[in-house]
């Protein structure tokens, strides 16, 4: 089977991680990806692991690999307008245009939709934007701590009542919003193939962090009031909540069913004489009593280590997870066993594991493999493709001092 995208062109004129992780994802399915960069290249690229706090000497961002595997490289000074003229060219050979460049600024470039789509109105135009194009803040730059954590009341939320709020990790808003602009990208190419005709995919990480909380936005926007804080100490399941173990690790129980799984989980931690307990005997009787079987169970799972816990569970009917470290996750023999790492052969940094694309299709293989392009590296034959005189290219790809 031939790759899905194997006759799609992309220009990717974008940093950072959501739109370019978009533009991995749709080089794994087989797309041509053309990134557009700045001269010197974009921040991510040089985000060595030392510079993020790890103790290593890892020479290349394994990051920007991860979300720019197996595209072409193009470094293009759009200040100026021999550059300007010349993406115009490479896109005029294009199917989608990815960017999370401000409306303002390529508006200011010519790069804008409408004035893409008028050149060729076959174009699908894919576009991220922090808070969306309609608004005041069309123009504000934002990463996804602030659009999708912060101004979503997520950060908020994802705390206990007497903790701060809580930090996010990077990228992870941003790699949910690539999955939505994926998605837009492959329903308008399907559209294009039936009419001819492109359309806009407008994505904002605001809207993404009210999706990806929807279980709880969806509530609140129905009843005008918002969810409580989980509090451990209290929950309103105690069999859906998280508990310390002996040696400062974790147990999390997540039997939101909690009638279904009550007795198999009496029977694993070894309190057999819960089961019929009065104070604990259903649902409603457990939420009323919710402090007192919580402060059994964290008693319980402070009588054992974690280790010994993962023994005492196996192979008992209930839902639960010991708490990995991110170094203990990344051993997980089930993650690997289902090829959720893949192996990267780069020239210079030799050979390291990356995370491979969130999907594998039975009829093409995405091994995610591949890494980035060397900066530039493609940048003439790229322009030559686009049918660039050799004085057109010396003109274009030259860095404005500026």
């Amino acid at each position: 089977m031939n790759a899905p995208l194997a006759d799609v062109r992309v220009v990717e004129i974008a940093s950072f991680v959501a739109a370019p992780a978009a533009g991995a994802l749709l080089a794994d399915l087989g797309a041509e990806v053309i990134k557009v960069e700045v001269p010197g290249g974009e921040t991510l690229r040089h985000a060595r692991p030392k510079l993020l706090g790890w103790q290593s000497e890892f020479s290349e961002a394994p990051q920007f690999h991860m979300d720019n595997r197996g595209k072409r490289s193009l470094v293009l000074d759009l200040r100026k307008p021999e550059a300007r003229e010349a993406l115009l060219r490479v896109i005029d050979s294009a199917d989608v245009v990815l960017t999370n460049m401000l409306p303002g600024r390529l508006t200011k470039y010519g790069l804008d939709p409408e004035s893409l789509r008028e050149r060729r109105p076959e174009l699908v135009v894919a576009s991220l934007t922090g808070y969306g194009k309609k608004g005041a803040e069309a123009d504000t730059p934002a990463f996804d701590y602030a659009a999708y954590w912060a101004r979503t009341g997520m950060m908020d939320l994802m705390r206990e009542p007497d903790a701060p709020p809580a930090w996010l990790r990077p990228g992870v808003g941003d790699h949910a919003a690539a999955l939505a602009l994926t998605t837009g990208i492959l329903s308008a190419l399907r559209v294009r193939d039936r009419t001819g005709q492109g359309q806009l995919v407008d994505v904002n990480l605001m809207h993404i962090g009210f999706y990806v909380q929807g279980n709880d936005a969806a509530p609140t926007l129905a009843t005008g009031t918002g969810p409580l804080h989980h509090d451990r100490n209290k929950p309103r399941n105690p069999l859906w909540s998280h508990y310390p173990t002996r040696d400062d690790r974790w147990v999390f129980l997540v039997m939101i069913e909690s009638d279904r799984y009550w007795p198999a989980l009496c029977r694993a931690i070894g309190k057999p004489e819960l089961e019929t307990d009065e104070r604990f005997d259903g649902a409603r009787a457990r939420y009323r009593n919710s402090e007192t079987l919580a402060q059994i169970l964290r008693d319980t799972f402070l009588s054992r280590s974690l280790a010994e816990w993962e023994k005492e569970l196996l192979g008992h009917t209930i839902i639960w997870s010991p708490v990995r470290t991110l170094a203990e996750a990344v051993q997980d023999p089930e993650a690997r066993a289902n090829g959720v790492f893949a192996e990267v052969e780069h020239p210079t940094a030799g050979t390291f594991e990356t995370v491979a694309p969130p999907l594998q299709l039975s009829g093409h293989a995405m091994p995610g493999d591949r890494p980035a392009p060397e900066l530039g590296a493609d940048g003439a034959d790229v322009l030559c493709e686009a049918g660039l005189s050799e004085a057109e290219i010396a003109a274009a790809l030259e860095t404005s001092s500026g």
